[in-house]
């Protein structure tokens, strides 16, 4: 009987260990809010196959699509065979970008480009005193216009407030692909920004930084300075729909290591602010 007993008090543990670990498991993970992605620029050093590998070990299905992969003049038999691979990989190559537009004939060659690729929006870098001629084309076209923000550098565009300044209305549709390292190598409240210029974002890149300052280096996502709960908390609290790709400029003939690192950090911060 005390043989018996013992049994079913072992059975009976067993059975409530096996319950507490299924009310543990979730049918949707808080990161599945979020487009998460890569930017083309985190893989410059590699062809589009070994690109798409990449994404595919590490489920990303988003990336932007830089021209070393799909040059300005490709033709749209090009384009249609690359999104083809791309769409067998699993993977969306959901933009075009940064292209950069000293000249009108630049910003010509741009819009066109987005325009054979299908897309309605592109990552642009218009020289500031060719605005009004970008605005022109996007009203032409139908085909938005993202600027990327470039920090301290020097280039233009260092952060979204002088997108703002220089297109002046959300609703012309040239808006913002917002680097948040760049942003936080500025010194602003990144946060506080993305509430105040969410009618511009049309896109975000994203990345942990060695330091707050333009001495900042782009570092494996929770081993940086930034503090990126807050910025997931924020994008739900504007209900963003965009994508939220990773832009990692470290180790460029290596960077694979880095970027599964804070792929995956990204994806358990999210997970924590749902």
């Amino acid at each position: 009987m005390k043989r018996l007993l013992k049994m079913a008090m072992v059975a009976a543990l067993i059975v409530t260990a096996t319950t507490s670990q299924a009310q543990l498991v979730e049918g949707k993970r808080g990161y599945e809010d979020f487009k998460i992605g890569v930017a083309g620029y985190s893989y410059r050093k590699f062809n589009i196959d070994q690109t798409l590998a990449f994404l595919k070990s590490m489920e990303v299905k988003y990336f932007s699509v830089k021209d070393w992969w799909l040059p300005l003049n490709s033709t749209k038999e090009q384009m249609d065979a690359f999104k083809a691979k791309c769409a067998e990989a699993g993977v969306n190559p959901y933009i075009l970008g940064p292209i950069y537009m000293k000249s009108e004939a630049e910003v010509d060659r741009a819009f066109a480009y987005a325009e054979r690729y299908g897309s309605d929006v592109f990552i642009g870098v218009p020289n500031y005193e060719l605005a009004d001629y970008v605005i022109k084309k996007v009203k032409e076209t139908g085909i938005k216009v993202a600027i990327h923000t470039h920090g301290p550098d020097g280039a233009p565009f260092p952060n979204i407030q002088k997108v703002a300044e220089i297109f002046k209305d959300p609703s012309l549709g040239v808006g913002c692909c917002m680097d948040l390292g760049h942003s936080v190598r500025m010194g602003e409240d990144i946060v506080k920004d993305i509430k105040k210029y969410k009618d511009w974002i049309y896109d975000i890149h994203i990345k942990d930084e060695t330091a707050p300052s333009k001495q900042g280096k782009t570092w494996e996502m929770g081993r940086g300075v930034m503090d990126f709960r807050p910025i997931m908390k924020v994008l739900r609290q504007i209900k963003y729909k965009g994508v939220v790709s990773l832009e990692f400029e470290k180790n460029g003939d290596n960077p694979h290591p880095g970027i599964a690192e804070s792929i995956g950090y990204l994806r358990g911060v999210v997970d924590g602010t749902k």
